[in-house]
C-alpha cells in the first residue's frame, strides 16, 4: 500500500517547513511527497529546495487551495493519497495507523483521524457536536464539516468516481466533497489523534453565516434528498436573519432566489 501527500500552500514558508518535517518524521514513511506551491510570494520555494529530492515541488499561478490540492491529486503516482494543510503536522505514527486500518478493513476506501486543535498557541477543547464520524454517516455531516483535509487518506477510486474538490467554491471545498463521496461510500475512522490543526494566523475569514451560503451550494447538488432540503431551509433562514442585520444585499438576493429554486 503505497501513499502520495498531497500538502497545498500559500505564502506559508515558516508553517511549510514545520509541515514536511512532521511527513519526514513518520515512523512508516510516505511514498511520495508533493508540494504544490499556489502562486507564493514568500520563500517557500527556498524553503521547500532544502529538503531536496525527497520532496516534489511544483509551482503553479495562485488559483485556491481546491485548484492546488487537485493539482496534486492529478500529479501524484500512487493509488492512496493523503492531504496535509501546509499550517498543520502529523503526528509519528499518522500514516502507520492510517495504513494498518486500511490493510485490516479492506472494504473502507477512505479514512480520517482524531485531531488536536491549537488557536494562537493554547488547546482548543473540542465540543460534542465536533465529533467524528464514521461509517454511512451523509446525513450525519449535514450540518457542518466533520472531516478535516489533514486527517484523510484517499483511494483514488473515489476521485475518479465522484470527482475532485470544486473550484468554485472559496470555502467549505471539503465540506462539499465528504458529501459526495458520504452519499456512496462509507468513512473509515482511526480513533487516535494523529493531526494537529493550527489556527490564529491569517487565513481565510468569513464568518458562520457566510459559510453557511456555500455549504447551501453545496447541498443543493443532492437534492431532492427531503433530509438534505431540510438542512437547507434551516441554513437559509440562518443566512437570512445574518443578511438583513449586514444589510447585504447580494446575501439577500441568493436567498430569494434558493427560495424559489426549493418551491417555498
Amino acid at each position: 500500500m503505497k501513499v502520495s501527500v498531497v500538502i497545498p500552500t500559500f505564502n506559508r514558508a515558516k508553517f511549510v517547513k514545520r509541515a514536511l518535517e512532521s511527513v519526514l518524521a513518520q515512523e512508516e514513511a510516505a511514498d511520495e511527497i508533493i508540494v504544490v506551491d499556489d502562486g507564493s510570494t514568500d520563500e517557500t520555494r527556498e524553503v521547500v529546495a532544502a529538503f531536496g529530492e525527497r520532496v516534489r515541488y511544483i509551482f503553479r499561478q495562485n488559483a485556491g487551495v481546491s485548484s492546488a490540492r487537485n493539482s496534486g491529486i492529478k500529479a501524484a503516482t500512487f493509488a492512496w493519497i493523503a492531504f496535509l494543510d501546509s499550517d498543520d503536522v502529523w503526528h509519528p505514527q499518522k500514516l502507520a495507523l492510517q495504513k494498518a486500518f486500511h490493510e485490516t478493513n479492506s472494504s473502507f476506501l477512505w479514512s480520517h483521524t482524531l485531531e488536536s486543535w491549537i488557536r494562537n498557541g493554547k488547546p482548543v477543547k473540542q465540543k460534542k457536536v465536533h465529533r467524528k464520524v464514521s461509517g454511512e454517516a451523509f446525513y450525519e455531516s449535514l450540518p457542518f464539516c466533520k472531516i478535516a483535509p489533514s486527517t484523510v487518506m484517499i483511494h483514488r477510486t473515489l476521485f475518479e468516481t465522484l470527482g475532485v474538490f470544486d473550484e468554485a467554491l472559496p470555502v467549505c471545498e471539503d465540506y462539499d466533497l465528504w458529501l459526495r463521496f458520504l452519499k456512496k461510500y462509507p468513512v473509515g475512522l482511526v480513533e487516535e489523534v494523529l493531526t494537529t490543526k493550527y489556527a490564529g494566523h491569517p487565513q481565510l475569514s468569513f464568518s458562520e453565516h457566510i459559510l453557511d451560503r456555500y455549504r447551501i451550494e453545496a447541498l443543493l447538488k443532492h437534492l431532492p434528498d427531503s433530509k438534505v432540503k431540510e438542512e437547507i431551509v434551516k441554513k437559509r433562514a440562518i443566512l437570512h436573519k445574518g443578511a438583513t442585520k449586514h444589510a447585504n444585499e447580494e446575501v439577500l438576493h441568493f436567498c430569494s432566489m434558493l427560495k424559489v429554486r426549493l418551491g417555498d
